[in-house]
């Protein structure tokens, strides 16, 4: 049996928890209304707010390995188990192809995952959620889409995408969908989720994108792990970039992993 070793601290509890399981009881797939979506995020950060760092040799940004840890992506994986779709750009299809991805986009096939396969299948969700990309450039290497060929994949893009690459995309089984606006916004990605029948989407790309979903105000909750440490340096990403309105958030749940030296945080995203 695993060691209850997780402490609540909001709402206020004195019980300790199990770290499996920890979000995998909110029922995030359950939560969107009649004819809605429900988006979520998730990220880690150190103190100082670094979620990513630039990799001076490989010339990109990943997450700090001070920060990355197994308890951590358990809870990621819970997350993205009670998901229909996962939201995602290409810069993760073009850093999975360069080794420099954390993982195939979930729910991980390895034993410390089964309880997870199992979940899905007693919740009647598919055994892997799709997948939906959002990309105006499409630069995505076609070769990193292969091992998502047991998944609908999704493109959303705008109407200037170049004919020809949408074209190869659309060859290798990917469905293009393509918005009148220059820059897909938030408030298109969700009509299209609630288009085609999805309620529970699970947003991991960067920054950039989270802003996009904030300013239209479409996502609903904000999952931050907080890491007790400080990175510094001066190429890195927070949670989010350019700029917005001020994004009021409530702090809904609060726990603190001593073992992880760390904070699982989930907060309701606008609040009314």
């Amino acid at each position: 049996m695993q060691e209850a070793d997780i402490q609540q601290l909001l709402p206020h509890s004195s019980l300790l928890q199990p770290l499996c399981g920890l979000y995998l009881d909110l029922a995030l797939h359950q939560q969107a209304k009649h004819g809605d979506v429900f988006i979520y995020s998730n990220y880690i950060a150190s103190l100082d707010g670094r979620i990513a760092l630039r990799d001076a040799q490989r010339q990109n940004f990943s997450v700090p390995q001070a920060i990355a840890n197994a308890r951590d992506w358990r809870l990621y994986q819970e997350l993205a188990a009670q998901s229909d779709i996962m939201l995602t750009s290409a810069r993760y299809f073009r850093q999975l192809s360069k080794g420099c991805a954390q993982d195939l986009l979930p729910v991980g096939r390895e034993k410390a995952y089964e309880d997870l396969q199992v979940w899905r299948h007693d919740q009647g969700l598919k055994p892997q959620p799709d997948v939906m990309i959002l990309s105006a450039s499409l630069d995505i290497p076609l070769a990193s889409l292969d091992a998502l060929q047991d998944r609908k994949i999704w493109l959303v893009t705008n109407a200037q995408a170049d004919d020809h690459k949408v074209r190869e995309l659309q060859s290798a089984g990917v469905a293009v969908l393509q918005v009148a606006e220059e820059r897909v916004q938030g408030k298109a990605i969700k009509a299209l989720l609630i288009e085609h029948g999805y309620r529970s989407a699970y947003m991991i790309a960067g920054p950039q994108v989270h802003q996009t979903m904030l300013a239209d105000q479409v996502l609903n909750r904000l999952f931050l792990t907080t890491h007790l440490s400080l990175l510094g340096q001066d190429a890195f990403y927070t949670i989010l970039q350019g700029s917005i309105s001020p994004v009021m958030c409530e702090v809904e749940s609060l726990y603190w992993d001593a073992v992880g030296n760390q904070m699982f945080a989930q907060y309701v995203v606008n609040p009314h």
